[in-house]
């Protein structure tokens, strides 16, 4: 079965002196100043016990953030790791999962890991997810369904309303909305928790909050989704969260001034990043995310990668089907956005 697998591949993180670095997603800014320094204090000779197993604080902080009740609030490694649980707890059934045949590529490794048939649905001519196409028939029903949103690579952010009809007309599964780039510009699901049983939404620590270091994620939904996901977790780790993570985290959360203005910077230079390229005669899909999904009508994806590469700026260029031509940029700091226009320019002129 291992043999088989085909693994996920990761952002490549190279070491290149005086890199601009935009291939990854990660925030251009720094985390919360209080997050820093509960890591710090939290960084002791109590460093020698074990972790709260429940991490109690983290989970109520982010009950009193959401608005939801602490047991519907569930924590891990990353939302990787809360995503594979689910994977595991919510989403393996005798019919296939359903998911959007351009996202993210995590999906389709966990479900050969897990054993879970799955259906690939494509995204429309605009490289958008169609609400219709997840509306089961009497003859066709999924076992569950999860997509991004905005999703990823594109960018592009479906609207609270559609969410919710994909939502209500299945409720015979479970629906996984995974908004690691929520944050950005787009509206939470997480509203919809309370009036649907079958939704579990998943966010992250890494983009928004800029702590993809200490790796935290997070599923909010019905306390019966989370109390399956606990059980997975304390099959196979019951201290996902160390001390450092938990204290880091929580204090991030209740910094809510820095969350906002953080955010707010990267989508203004996401607005000028994009106005760039399309002056450039790119084509840039609407994002959403602290990235941008964009290519050149006339010049090949891969080589445009090369060429930036060349100048010390990496970015991410998938080889697969409908997407072999694009480029996803990370919204990276102002000066960092104007070295790569000006790359761009150079190598266009050519």
């Amino acid at each position: 079965m291992v043999a088989g697998l085909t693994p996920y591949v990761p952002g490549e993180q190279p070491k290149l002196d005086n890199l601009v670095k935009l291939n990854t997603n990660e925030h251009p800014y720094g985390p919360s100043p209080r997050a820093l320094e509960a890591i710090r204090t939290e960084a002791s000779e109590a460093l020698r016990l074990y972790p709260d197993p429940n991490s109690d604080r983290l989970k109520a902080a982010l009950a009193d953030r959401y608005g939801v009740a602490p047991a519907q609030v569930f924590v891990g490694n990353g939302s990787d790791e809360v995503l594979a649980h689910a994977f595991v707890a919510l989403l393996r059934h005798e019919r296939p999962l359903w998911f959007p045949d351009i996202t993210y590529s995590f999906y389709p490794v966990y479900c050969g890991l897990y054993g879970i048939d799955y259906q690939a649905v494509p995204l429309d001519a605009a490289y958008r997810i169609v609400p219709e196409d997840y509306f089961p028939d009497e003859s066709e029903r999924a076992g569950g369904i999860i997509f991004a949103n905005p999703n990823a690579p594109t960018g592009c952010f479906m609207a609270l309303d559609d969410v919710e009809r994909i939502v209500a007309r299945n409720p015979q599964c479970v629906v996984v909305v995974d908004e690691a780039y929520v944050d950005f510009g787009g509206e939470s699901a997480i509203g919809l928790a309370g009036r649907y049983p079958n939704l579990l939404v998943v966010q992250t620590f890494s983009k928004s909050r800029s702590l993809a270091g200490l790796r935290v994620g997070f599923a909010i939904g019905d306390a019966a989704l989370v109390e399956a996901l606990e059980r997975v977790k304390n099959s196979f780790n019951s201290y996902p969260l160390d001390r450092l993570a938990i204290a880091g985290a929580t204090a991030s959360v209740e910094d809510e001034a820095h969350f906002r203005t953080s955010c707010e910077r990267v989508v203004a230079t996401r607005e000028r990043l994009m106005a760039d390229l399309a002056a450039l005669g790119l084509e840039v899909l609407p994002s959403r995310a602290n990235f941008v999904f964009a290519r050149h009508p006339g010049r090949d994806g891969a080589a445009l990668a090369q060429a930036l590469r060349t100048r010390a700026i990496i970015v991410r260029h998938f080889a697969k089907p409908r997407i072999d031509q694009f480029l996803r940029i990370t919204v990276g700091t102002d000066g960092q956005c104007e070295t790569l226009i000006a790359a761009l320019r150079e190598i266009l002129s050519d």
